[in-house]
């Protein structure tokens, strides 16, 4: 390879990372109202929720700077609406179907996504935290073989 076509590989790489940030996904990125939340069990579950779980299984999603930078914006928005999708704790007025496994998916570490941990230290739970939190979780939402509690309007 020739340094030319080096530069041209290079400038056409700049070019392309330039136009992608105008591909319109700005819409997607939105933090929609609280509907209605959980009745947790305990305030503690509740604070650790908010930490590990809250950006991307909640309408109150912290949006890092990088979620503004494609083609990283378009897998954290895809993730996070993934996320409220399969688990919701803002719009528990809603069906969550996926509420009866999010203590296990804890429990087994397949919660909070590693990918999300390497941005996010405050997510990074203890052991302890980790089985506070899926006790608490397994509490408020119930597990595969029981049903979730109530829920708590937001008003």
């Amino acid at each position: 390879m020739n340094a030319r076509f080096l530069l041209w590989l290079f400038g056409g790489l700049v070019a392309l990372f330039i136009i992608i940030q105008f591909v319109p996904l700005s819409g997607a990125k939105t933090n929609p109202p609280v509907q209605a939340e959980p009745q947790w069990d305990s305030a503690q579950t509740k604070v650790l929720a908010q930490r590990a779980c809250y950006d991307c299984h909640s309408n109150e999603t912290v949006w890092p700077w990088y979620s503004n930078v494609a083609p990283i914006s378009w897998l954290v928005i895809r993730d996070t609406l993934d996320g409220r999708e399969k688990l919701n704790f803002s719009e528990w007025n809603l069906p969550q179907e996926e509420a009866d496994k999010a203590a296990e998916e804890v429990r087994e570490g397949g919660m909070p996504l590693k990918p999300y941990l390497i941005t996010h230290a405050d997510a990074r739970l203890s052991e302890a935290e980790k089985t506070l939190l899926a006790q608490g979780l397994a509490n408020t939402l119930g597990t595969e073989a029981g049903t979730p509690t109530e829920i708590k309007d937001n008003d």
